[in-house]
């Protein structure tokens, strides 16, 4: 098997998992106090869990963590909070929306990286390739559930 790529094709993940995992984390902050706020809180946990397997997967596999890739996404995710919201001050229904949005496609990467390694399991020892049927079915459930809640605050925000 040919690994040349592999580790650029994880540290991209790992930069937009990174991202995604900040984003999630102040998505539930947010909506802690709202009726998002459970799932919101729970989907952030898997998020961030998600994140954890990926870095243990690139140390079984001896992949290097691109620490600048990671902190460009830091940086990328903390510039998307400057955008405007139609809220000068406070959080705003649009926000939720556009977190949401994001988020899905976060998992929607996140999906084809799982489908992916699982391929390349068969023929590399270190990846278990059950271990991707469970990520693969999480991030199936993670995207049912992130279209729900879109849908949901789209059609309050624009209602």
């Amino acid at each position: 098997m040919n690994l040349r790529y592999l580790p650029t094709y994880l540290n991209d993940h790992l930069a937009a998992a990174t991202a995604v995992t900040n984003l999630s984390a102040r998505a539930a902050s947010s909506n802690k106090d709202s009726e998002y706020g459970e799932v919101l809180a729970e989907l952030h946990r898997e998020i961030a869990e998600d994140k954890a397997t990926l870095e243990d997967i690139m140390d079984r596999l001896e992949i290097r963590k691109d620490h600048l890739k990671t902190t460009a996404a830091q940086v990328a995710e903390l510039a998307g909070r400057l955008k405007p919201n139609a809220h000068l001050l406070s959080y705003s229904p649009l926000s939720r929306v556009v977190e949401l949005e994001t988020m899905a496609l976060g998992v929607s990467g996140k999906l084809g990286l799982w489908r992916v390694l699982h391929s390349l399991a068969s023929t590399e020892d270190r990846l278990n390739p059950a271990e991707f049927d469970v990520l693969i079915e999480r991030a199936e459930r993670q995207q049912e559930t992130l279209e729900t809640h879109r849908m949901r605050a789209a059609r309050e925000t624009f209602a």
